[in-house]
């Protein structure tokens, strides 16, 4: 199967085109009311950034993980008591009438929780949970998976550490015949633009100690099980996969994406048509913990390098790229080739560097 990654191709480009989404009704967002916590709560532009804090810095574990195991939590379980037992403190409500929104100050970072919605803010940015919170018996409760795979790396869980030899992989998609989806405004190709994004963050990684290997350097058409025998035979630390997103014809989306793996036993938050069978296991769900961790902070230092719209932190499984690596993967969207303001921003080379910057400041 031909996969295009998170991208959508133009018809006529030679490639099978997955069928795009629009959004919804259900995708849409009610406004955050004001009238019960300071402002500082309620919105996701005014939450406290990365920058404020004082979150660990990433780093990378290079000793292989535990082998997966089977979740512990297949049961809905109390947050309250989950939070008291971790000694992290209680939910306290943030707005009532037809959503319910709740949040919970923890060390290193304030979570809003909104009772049934899969959207939940933390430090400042959106991310995804796998089931929405649910109110039972005058409690709120949380589905065990997304406390395992989504609160505890992102609340309790400590850093991903790694060794002196630090390796990166970095994945520009498309090349060759696989040109990925084109701009709205000059039509060039998505593997152009993702190409240059690598080649510019390359020398920016190695200033910070990073080993960097390109898994094409040139218009070249990789398979997919080539990207990632790439990285295993390098022996990798970290996998980044570069796009450039595309909703066509529906030309008003806009906005960052980031994708890591689903984990076993969750719905995926994409699947572009494609069968999200819950039940599977592939190489990468082993490194859950830090694909999230990985994902979360390339996505919050791109949105505020980028000051782009922030569409979440994302799981998905039709993304071959994320199957199979030895070690940490995302993919990152860097904004929409369909919508012609963003598409004249990612034309400039300006933008691409401030991209690179922002990925390689991240993982310093």
């Amino acid at each position: 199967m031909l996969f295009l990654a998170g991208c959508a191709t133009t018809p006529g480009s030679g490639e099978v085109t997955p069928p795009d989404w629009s959004p919804t009704a259900a995708d849409a967002k009610p406004a955050l009311p004001t009238n019960l916590v300071p402002l500082l709560l309620l919105t996701k532009t005014n939450l406290p950034t990365v920058a404020t804090v004082n979150s660990p810095p990433l780093t990378v574990r290079s000793n292989p993980p535990p082998v997966l195991k089977p979740a512990p939590f297949l049961t809905w379980t109390s947050f309250d008591h989950w939070a008291a037992e971790n000694k992290i403190g209680a939910l306290r409500r943030l707005s009532g009438g037809p959503t319910t929104r709740f949040y919970l100050e923890a060390k290193n970072g304030l979570l809003v929780l909104e009772i049934g919605s899969r959207e939940a803010i933390w430090r400042g940015m959106e991310i995804h949970l796998g089931f929405a919170p649910e109110v039972i018996d005058g409690q709120i409760f949380v589905h065990g998976l997304d406390l395992e795979k989504n609160l505890v790396p992102l609340i309790l869980g400590p850093p991903l550490t790694f060794g002196t030899n630090r390796v990166i992989i970095l994945d520009p998609g498309h090349g060759g015949i696989a040109g990925g989806t084109i701009s709205v405004l000059d039509k060039r190709p998505e593997k152009e633009f993702t190409l240059d994004w690598a080649r510019r963050l390359k020398p920016l990684l190695e200033q910070h100690g990073w080993q960097v290997y390109l898994t094409r350097t040139n218009d070249m058409d990789i398979a997919l099980s080539n990207r990632v025998n790439f990285a295993e035979a390098h022996h990798a630390d970290l996998f980044v996969s570069l796009h450039f997103n595309s909703a066509a014809p529906d030309k008003r989306q806009s906005g960052l994406e980031t994708y890591c793996l689903t984990p076993v036993g969750m719905p995926s938050t994409l699947t572009r048509g494609y069968p999200d069978f819950w039940s599977q296991v592939f190489p990468n769900n082993r490194y859950d913990r830090g694909n999230l961790q990985l994902a979360v902070q390339l996505h919050s230092a791109l949105l505020h390098a980028s000051g782009g719209e922030d569409r979440g932190v994302r799981r998905a499984r039709f993304m071959g790229v994320l199957h199979g690596p030895p070690c940490p993967a995302v993919l990152i969207e860097g904004g929409f080739l369909s919508n012609a303001r963003e598409a004249e921003k990612i034309a400039s080379g300006a933008f691409r560097q401030k991209l690179a910057e922002a990925v390689a400041n991240a993982l310093k």
